[in-house]
């Protein structure tokens, strides 16, 4: 994290040029604060299953950018993200709601809330 004056900033990534010079469209946005996930996303597909490709694809491109490193390969970490996709969605459907929904907090809204805040009906 970066640090201006003592007062924390959120260190956001850098859009490619490649997407600057065409435009287009950001579909989803996750960061993490004090150990919490805030997660923007469109509702941009008329079908959620599309989101499945979405999800494949960036699993691919972060099996590619570790796979970079020489530490490990494709295939190992594609292994190991969607292992851990299935262990994550096993473990929650345990969990009461509540304890559930406090291990990430997606959000729809433009920008995240507050800490503890809940979102408007």
């Amino acid at each position: 994290m970066a640090f201006v004056s003592d007062h924390p900033v959120y260190d956001a990534l850098p859009i490619s040029n490649d997407a600057l010079d065409k435009g287009g469209l950001e579909l989803l946005r996750a960061g993490v604060v004090d150990e919490e996930l805030f997660v923007t996303a469109r509702r941009i597909f008329p079908e959620p299953a599309h989101w499945g490709w979405v999800l494949a694809d960036i699993t691919r491109r972060l099996a590619s950018l570790y796979a970079a490193d020489g530490h490990h390969t494709e295939a190992k970490v594609s292994a190991a993200i969607v292992g851990a996709y299935a262990r994550s969605f096993r473990r929650s459907r345990k969990l009461p709601l509540a304890k559930a929904r406090a291990n990430s907090r997606p959000s729809t809204k433009a920008a995240a809330r507050p800490k503890g805040a809940r979102a408007k009906p």
